[in-house]
């Protein structure tokens, strides 16, 4: 991690059904910060619901409303920011919220993406003929920019409380870690 960063907020980014969101209001309540959606910025500017700018607009323009919410948060601190699924594909949005927030990872199997997914109706690039061969394949072309993150955690076989608490102690030792960097020591060590 650069010494020039400046971790003010936890931001989780992963594919649909890892528990962004369910998580994010975890760990939100745990560190006494806010909980934003990105999705839900997007939906509160434009009066739209996301499958609704989907159908209407188009992904590229969802794309763009979602980079314009990234950049909204720069300046903001104490909060847990779930992203959209895609938001990190572009490697703009990973580039700016680094700048502010330890980017946290949330992964999990494609099979267990599907359980989790497969009766939830608002997730417009689910609406597929094949939505697991969708997701596997959407997953495989995302994997690259998942692993940009700063912390991967995988939400397979565990509660969302030890996610959460998984998260706080990451986002706590990375804070610590870049405050003894840049006075130039060392954290104590366990004996």
């Amino acid at each position: 991690m650069s010494l020039g960063r400046v971790l003010r907020n936890v931001t989780l980014v992963g594919f649909m059904g890892t528990g962004k969101s369910t998580v994010g209001q975890q760990v939100a309540a745990m560190l006494r910060f806010k909980f934003v959606d990105t999705d839900t910025l997007v939906e509160q500017r434009v009066g739209k619901t996301i499958p609704r700018i989907f159908a209407e607009d188009g992904e590229p323009v969802f794309r763009t409303l979602e980079c314009e919410a990234v950049a909204g948060l720069a300046e903001m601190s104490s909060l847990v920011i779930a992203t959209g699924g895609g938001l990190v594909c572009n490697p703009a949005n990973m580039a700016s919220l680094k700048t502010h927030s330890l980017v946290v990872c949330l992964w999990a199997a494609p099979e267990t993406i599907w359980r989790r997914v497969k009766n939830q109706t608002h997730r417009p690039l689910l609406q597929d003929p094949a939505p697991q061969a969708k997701i596997e394949r959407m997953l495989a072309e995302r994997e690259p920019h998942y692993r940009a993150a700063d912390v991967l955690v995988s939400t397979e076989y565990r509660s969302v409380r030890e996610v959460a608490h998984q998260i706080c102690h990451q986002f706590e030792m990375a804070r610590r870690d870049l405050a003894y960097s840049r006075e130039g020591s060392h954290p104590p060590t366990r004996p």
